[in-house]
Formats: structure tokens, sequence, C-alpha cells
């Protein structure tokens, strides 16, 4: 990805691991920008990987930005059948160029990667999948107990609005009483947590997290029907192989 100068985020599992919250995942997966020379470059990073794509959709702008996944496995030598996933828009997230702007740089032997902030890849947790709750749930604790002696008013507004540990959401509230009340209001486990009962507290981080779920069925229902059709019209008729080598940023394939 540096080599070809795609602009892209990593997130994900492997994100998670860079977090301190550890995550065992068979892949790697990216937030990509849409742009039409930027697609071409990662293009060009998946074809120096002798990557194929997975089932569908293919890899073409137009989905990426309804905010479906591609899919590919890598075939060149070191890296045989490792998969990379990409996306380039989530639900609840903001548009790539703000998640670039938000990015966290850290440096692994020399190399520079750009992983997803780690209030944007909370966001981007909140799924449907049963899995990933409990990952914002390290992601927070990894948080606190690695900062919680160096506060700041951006970290102390994240942990409020993001905590899901009882004994942690207590001990902010107890440290950090008036900006807890100050986001009472758009966060009622805060309310809970203020009142002092850890049976509400538990019962409205449920609700919060059964509130996240509904709104991602909901939002995947179309997505879903979309793949369907794809499968129905391209399932047995374009090789992933065809789709990956004759991609084009708009969409088009070469004759």
């Amino acid at each position: 990805m540096r080599s070809h100068g795609v602009q892209s985020l990593l997130m994900g599992g492997q994100a998670c691991v860079f977090y301190g919250a550890a995550e065992f995942s068979r892949d790697v997966d990216f937030a990509v920008y849409a742009g039409e020379e930027n697609l071409e470059r990662f293009h060009r990073t998946m074809e120096s990987l002798q990557a194929e794509i997975i089932a569908v959709p293919p890899f073409e702008r137009r989905y990426l930005e309804k905010g479906l996944a591609v899919h590919f496995r890598c075939q060149a030598e070191g890296v045989e059948g490792f998969r990379v996933d990409v996306m380039t828009k989530m639900r609840g997230v903001d548009p790539f160029p703000d998640l670039w702007e938000r990015r966290t740089t850290i440096s692994v032997e020399d190399t520079e990667l750009d992983l997803m902030s780690l209030t944007d890849l909370v966001q981007a947790k909140k799924t449907q999948r049963s899995k990933d709750w409990p990952m914002i749930q390290r992601l927070v604790e990894a948080n606190w107990f690695q900062n919680c002696n160096v506060p700041n008013p951006a970290r102390i507004e994240f942990w409020l609005r993001e905590c899901r540990t009882t004994e942690i959401l207590v001990e902010l509230v107890e440290r950090y009483p008036q900006e807890a009340v100050n986001l009472a209001a758009t966060r009622q486990v805060l309310a809970h947590t203020i009142e002092g009962n850890p049976d509400t507290i538990y019962k409205a981080l449920e609700q919060e997290r059964h509130e996240q779920v509904i709104a991602d069925k909901t939002y995947w229902a179309p997505l879903r029907k979309e793949i369907e059709r794809l499968r129905h019209e391209r399932g047995y008729r374009t090789t992933s192989k065809d789709v990956s080598t004759h991609w084009r940023p708009s969409g088009k394939r070469k004759d």
C-alpha cells in the first residue's frame, strides 16, 4: 500500500492489535479513498500481490460508494491465501476525508502505517456481529488503562461516550462528574451510572447494543439484496479472475 501510494487506513482486527486489544484475524481490512486515481493505485497494489476477487461485488467504485466490501485473496509468494477486505463507506462512520484527517500513524520496523483513529474504529465496530461488542469494550479499556493518568478533554469525552465496563464507568463518573452530567442527555447509561445502580447500568448498556444491532441490520438489508442480485447475475458467468484482471475505476471493462 505504501509503495504504491494508496490512501488507505488499516482497520478491523489488525488495527485493534495496535491499539492494545488483541484480536485473532486471518485477514486484513482497509478503508480506502474512492477517488479514481487512488483506486487505480490500489488496483496496482492488488496486481503486485497477484490478488483475485472473492465472490461479489466486483471492484468498482459504485459498489464501494454504496457501502459494500470487496474481498481479495492474494496469490503472490509469501502471502499465498492471505485475504484483503476493503471498504469506503460504513454505517455511522464519517466520510473517508474526515477519517484521514483523524488517522493515527505509527512506525513498525521503520515502516509507517496509517490506522483508522481509535474513536472511528470503535464506531465502525458497532455492528450486528456479536464478536464486535466485546472488542469495543476491550479497545476502550485498553485506552483507559494506558492513559487514565494523563487525561485530556478529548480522552475524557471518549471514555464517557464509549466505555462499556461498569466498574470503569463508575470511576469515570466519580472522577469527572460535571463532564458526565453534560453528556448524560446523549447517553442514557451515564444517567444510570450517576444514580449508582449497577443493574440499570448493565441494562442500559444492553439496550445501547440492541439499538445499534437493529440499526445495522436495517442498514444492511438493502445491501444484502444487492449482493444477492450480483450473485445471481454474475456468480457463475464472471470468474473472480476476470473481474480482477479487467477492473477499471469507472466500472468499464477492457474489450
